[in-house]
């Protein structure tokens, strides 16, 4: 079985545990990257995320139309830790992912799909909490490669579109080819970037 898909999401949900951990009480109404979420909104999106992402792990099927929990801010880390933890057990439980799965709207992709989505959605969301809250975004830069490299060959056009369409992702944003890794990644989700 190849682990490298499983290595990178845990490496990923590692680095979002970090950034939750490090978010202030009195930073939690601030505005964050994503969409038009606060810090607290968001920090509960990806505590939510993991509840969903295990329902693909363990073969069921996510209702993303389902709103987010509010999780307590103070305790809000150690769930996403546990909750993260669960999704990975779920993903090695599930087998090999060398094959093919059909992916719903994709068709038939590789079984590492659905593994290398979640690490790109982690990716990005570690960013958003990070660059909300001041903290630094020099994060893991082979999560942050692989989710660029994912997020080219994946984010086709009918994906992108206003908020208010039900679209996660806004155009992308131009930015320099020397910008920082994650900035880039960040550009090519939609974010707003501001280049010092």
């Amino acid at each position: 079985m190849d682990n490298e898909p499983l290595t990178l999401l845990a490496r990923a949900l590692d680095q979002v545990g970090e950034v939750l951990s490090e978010i202030r009480a009195d930073q939690e109404h601030l505005s964050s990257p994503c969409r038009s979420w606060t810090v607290a909104q968001l920090g509960d999106h990806v505590v939510h995320d993991l509840g969903q992402f295990r329902l693909t792990a363990t073969g069921g099927k996510a209702d993303w139309s389902a709103e987010a929990a509010v999780v307590p801010a103070a305790e809000r880390p150690s769930i996403f830790r546990s909750r993260a933890a669960d999704l990975l057990d779920a993903w090695r439980a599930a087998g090999d992912l060398t094959g093919t799965v059909t992916f719903p709207g994709m068709g038939e992709v590789p079984a590492r799909f659905p593994v290398d989505l979640q690490t790109a959605e982690f990716a990005v969301h570690a960013w958003d909490l990070a660059r909300a809250t001041g903290q630094s975004t020099n994060l893991d830069p082979e999560v942050g490669q692989l989710a660029l490299d994912w997020m080219r060959g994946t984010l086709v056009p009918q994906f992108r579109g206003p908020e208010s369409e039900g679209k996660s992702f806004g155009p992308e944003v131009p930015i320099s080819a020397e910008a920082h890794l994650y900035d880039r990644l960040a550009a090519f989700a939609g974010r707003e970037v501001h280049q010092a």
